[in-house]
């Protein structure tokens, strides 16, 4: 196995009480080690803290207990976050919302153009490049979303859900372009899912949740070959591994 990215040992979430709103404990005692160049897919049902966990590794929350550590080499600069719901600002291009992690990076202005280009090609974007967010459908809201956080060519990138609010086929589209991504620019990737054929396509470790709070009851290698036929006798054989650990699981709202 690679270099470890991130470490994390014991780690707590609690939201405290506040005027209406009741203690919760959202993770407790979770371990997990997220490697070099993986794909790594947390699963669980709604509401056991897999975003919470996601937001806290990506530094936008903060932990209540435990310890989480990076390799001295990693660099939040070279991070990047896609969110559920897309995100991007509604008073800039298509072509102005993909530049802000550039500009956040302070990328010469001609770097900025080439990189822009070449994305805006990648994610078949290119004639839309001076539409704005009011003007796309949600599907090509998410793919700003998704060329936003991989224009930086990024070193970890932390996805929340990003494929749940899309159709099928805009859904398979975009994460064949994802998987692409992964392997050409070899970017730690770790995403939150709560699809059971969505993790075996894609991870190549499952780290799979129990219900609130949220601990990881088990960590899957998907030894699957790539590309993955996800009709197949494997494909499902893997799909019912998971299921078995998830079907004393209830969906918390």
């Amino acid at each position: 196995m690679s270099i470890p990215v991130i470490t994390i040992k014991d780690l707590t979430k609690i939201f405290p009480k506040k005027e209406g709103r009741r203690r919760v404990e959202a993770l407790k005692n979770v371990n997990l080690t997220v490697h070099e160049g993986e794909f790594l897919i947390l699963l669980g049902p709604s509401g056991c803290g897999k975003s919470t966990l996601l937001r806290i590794m990506a530094g936008l929350d903060t932990h209540t207990g435990g310890h989480l550590t990076f390799d001295t080499n990693y660099n939040p600069q070279k991070s990047s976050f896609v969110f559920q719901n897309f995100a991007i600002l509604p008073w800039l291009t298509v072509a102005q919302n993909i530049s802000l992690n550039l500009i956040g990076n302070k990328v010469p202005q001609k770097e900025q153009d080439e990189r822009v280009k070449h994305i805006l090609n990648v994610f078949e974007l290119t004639t839309f490049k001076d539409r704005f967010p009011h003007e796309l459908s949600g599907g090509m809201k998410q793919r700003v979303g998704l060329a936003r956080a991989f224009v930086i060519n990024p070193q970890t990138i932390f996805l929340d859900e990003p494929f749940s609010e899309l159709d099928f086929f805009t859904a398979q589209n975009l994460r064949q372009i994802l998987l692409t991504l992964w392997e050409t620019q070899k970017t730690t990737v770790v995403m939150v899912s709560h699809y059971i054929d969505e993790a075996v396509l894609l991870a190549d470790r499952i780290a799979v949740f129990s219900g609130r709070p949220g601990t990881i009851k088990t960590i899957i290698t998907n030894e699957l070959p790539r590309p993955r036929k996800a009709r197949s006798a494997p494909f499902f054989a893997v799909e019912d591994t998971l299921l078995k650990y998830l079907s004393d699981e209830k969906h918390i709202i």
